[in-house]
């Protein structure tokens, strides 16, 4: 499946007293990469969400590898690492300027209907999350 990129600029207010990216800050910075991501294939969460579906966090793993600090630009790689009838998983990389690799991690996904229990997504969902393109 494809990978999407989502650049980031270190804000101020996600540094720690040392200047260093809070380790926070890496689960919302994948989520945006998540959300482009979805866009990039020509979805996004409202249409979900309107179709009376829900795609909740289920699971987060997350490796730091080295610092990010104040106005570093990071890239968020994103890819679905797997796609199943009721759950998704992401893989992301969290690359800055230099290409030295930040952080990876990952985000399970479970589907849930408008009852708030696990379904099946539609295809009509499952098919632009498969595109290559």
């Amino acid at each position: 499946m494809k990978t999407t990129s989502t650049e980031i600029r270190v804000r101020y207010a996600e540094t720690d007293a040392q200047g260093i990216v809070h380790h926070s800050n890496y689960l919302i910075w994948f989520e945006e990469g998540r959300s482009e991501h979805l866009r990039q294939c020509g979805l996004n969460y409202t249409d979900f969400e309107k179709a009376g579906f829900f795609i909740v966090v289920v699971d987060a793993q997350m490796q730091y590898k080295a610092p990010a600090y104040y106005e570093d630009r990071v890239r968020v790689e994103t890819t679905i690492e797997k796609l199943g009838s009721k759950m998704i998983r992401f893989a992301y990389r969290a690359i800055n300027q230099q290409d030295v690799l930040l952080a990876q991690g990952s985000t399970t996904h479970l589907v849930l209907g408008s009852d708030r229990r696990p379904t099946r997504l539609p295809e009509k969902f499952v098919l632009p999350l498969t595109a290559e393109g």
